[in-house]
């Protein structure tokens, strides 16, 4: 945090902070604990966090400041967005005409001070502090975000309006403009994927998607909600008296930092109507299959066989598992001048330059299916559906890849063995199947432990026997071992290293900061496909699988928590079916 290896060694010994047999012993624990030095000695008490941040501060020459009991005024403090400012461990809280006072953990920091001066236009003058003096200015985000909320809707006159046009009035007007924005901009600087605005009886409850879990962000008075509903149908482009029926729409926000598409979703409920709106953020670059999770064998596979010049590649799981993502990532590796990539997607998610992307329209009969069958004329040697739906687009699809194209495509199953019944079920014929699926991708989405925050732990007696009573531990731990996480199968809970996040402000005390996939990938073997013309359950198709070495979900999220990347609790959460 702080001092780093001898440096911090021999502050603490030059000016009698910590007796040299408590530093061996912590430097001991802080290696078990995955911690650095100083974390381990502040976390034991032996030496505060404000001592250490002071003696860095006369030893660099950066001016030091402790927020804890200062108040900061609201202005200054909204210069920087309350995300933006835990993430980053940095707080104005002091300005002039031309300079901004900026409180930071790690004054070393350069990109930061770089981006908030472009952020704010001004010159920053930047002063050390502590993460606890940060936690408390925290604090005051909340306090000033409710309070300017209160100020739109008392002060400037937030009202209940009194017809259609006057509704339309009224989504144009300041202070609902301003509360709509604040809501979009703090959803951006959380990284939220979804935003939720909920009526009840006698409030609004707004919450934010954040690394796959909701989370309630605030509470707004029920007297604005129609505006709020009102401005954005005015930014959706969807019509602002109607009220009985849903509707969807979408609209765009640009700037220089970045380029990202709502996608909306109103319908009605008891209390009023319900907006929910998805955020795509466009300028966001494809992962490469191993940032996504993909590693050893699983990866070696989908990389054989999105190299093949047709055939099938399917990525399934439920709505929100990445499925779509993973897709992107091949489709940039396949990417290259020699080949026409043409795909037929509901929405697009991500533009990609030199793929020609196709959004369906099933309003005006561009559906899946009819879109498919127009992007067969456009000479394409690699097609992505962006969903199979039904038996029309499953023929289609199977139809293309026979013909010679490689087709990418995502299924609704809850494994991968699941995939060849399911579209078995949607009339296609076995043989047809055998022949043309290369390969399938199951995948979930687990959330990261947090690097800033994370800690290790052994397994009690109660929840090794809880584990035990809902997986077969005896073969995950066998296939820990083929895996190379551990030694030996035959060891006990106490011998067994697990991690997890503690929670810190860089986390929003939840333990997890970013979200990875765990896969299962299933290649379609001799054997497979002897199967499938035998109409063979999921059971016996994945039976088979695994015997061919196949690493199951849940196993490869057991090695990812072995390895300190998840939790087991995500592990668990996610492949419960």
């Amino acid at each position: 945090m702080f001092f780093k290896g001898q440096e911090l060694i021999e502050i603490l010994t030059k000016n009698n902070l910590v007796k040299e047999d408590k530093i061996r012993a912590a430097s001991i624990q802080a290696k078990q604990d995955k911690l650095s030095l100083d974390a381990e000695l502040i976390k034991q008490g032996l030496v505060s966090e404000e001592i250490l941040a002071e003696h860095y501060a006369e030893t660099y020459k950066i001016p030091y400041i402790n927020l804890e009991k200062k108040k900061i005024p609201k202005e200054t403090l909204l210069l920087i967005p309350e995300p933006i400012a835990r993430n980053y461990q940095v707080a104005a809280f002091e300005k002039d005409k031309e300079k901004l006072k900026l409180a930071m953990v790690d004054p070393t920091d350069l990109q930061t001070i770089e981006f908030m001066e472009k952020k704010t236009g001004m010159k920053m003058e930047v002063f050390l502090t502590t993460s606890t003096s940060i936690s408390e200015i925290l604090k005051q985000y909340r306090k000033s975000l409710k309070t300017e909320f209160s100020e739109i809707i008392d002060k400037q006159g937030v009202r209940e309006p009194a017809d259609a046009e006057d509704l339309r009035k009224m989504a144009k007007e300041l202070p609902v403009v301003k509360i709509v924005d604040t809501l979009l901009e703090y959803a951006i600087y959380e990284n939220a994927s979804d935003i939720h605005i909920e009526p009840l009886e006698e409030e609004i409850i707004v919450r934010y998607r954040v690394d796959g879990v909701l989370r309630d962000v605030m509470n707004l008075p029920k007297k604005i909600l129609a505006g709020i509903v009102a401005r954005i149908k005015v930014l959706s482009n969807l019509k602002i008296d109607e009220h009985r029926l849903p509707q969807d729409g979408r609209f765009k926000i640009e700037t220089e930092e970045y380029k990202i598409s709502f996608r909306v979703s109103v319908i009605p409920v008891f209390d009023g109507e319900k907006i929910v709106m998805r955020l795509l953020f466009e300028s966001a670059k494809p992962f490469s299959l191993e940032e996504l999770g993909l590693r050893r064998n699983a990866l070696k596979i989908v990389k054989l066989n999105i190299n093949r010049p047709h055939g099938m590649i399917l990525s399934t799981g439920p709505t929100g598992s990445g499925k779509t993502t993973t897709l992107y990532s091949i489709l940039n590796i396949l990417n290259t001048p020699e080949v026409n990539i043409c795909t037929i997607e509901d929405p697009i998610e991500y533009h990609m330059p030199r793929i020609n992307q196709s959004q369906v329209a099933p309003k005006i009969g561009y559906t899946f299916a009819n879109g498919l069958r127009s992007l067969l004329r456009q000479d394409p040697d690699i097609i992505m559906v962006g969903e199979i739906r039904d038996s029309e687009t499953a023929e289609m699809a199977i139809h293309s890849s026979l013909t010679g194209h490689l087709v990418l495509s995502t299924l609704h199953t809850n494994n991968a063995a699941g995939a060849i019944p399911r579209l078995i079920d949607m009339k296609i014929e076995p043989f047809l199947l055998a022949s043309t699926v290369n390969v399938v991708v199951a995948q979930r989405l687990v959330r990261k432990i947090c690097a800033n925050c994370i800690e290790s732990y052994h397994l009690d007696r109660t929840a090794w026997q809880n584990l035990e009573a809902e997986v077969n531990l005896k073969k995950i731990l066998e296939i820990m071992v083929r895996e190379g996480a551990i030694v030996s199968s035959k060891i006990t809970p106490d011998s067994l290293l697990f991690y997890r996040g503690r929670g810190c402000a860089q986390c929003n005390n939840t333990g997890y900061r970013g979200r990875l996939g765990i896969f299962e990938v299933l290649e379609v073997s001799e054997a497979i496909q002897a199967l499938t013309v035998k109409r063979a359950p999921t059971e016996d198709i994945e039976k088979q699988a695994v015997a061919e070495g196949m690493t199951r979900m849940l196993e490869d999220g057991f090695y990812k928590a072995k390895m300190g990347i998840t939790t087991l609790e995500e592990v668990l959460r996610v492949t419960k079916e």
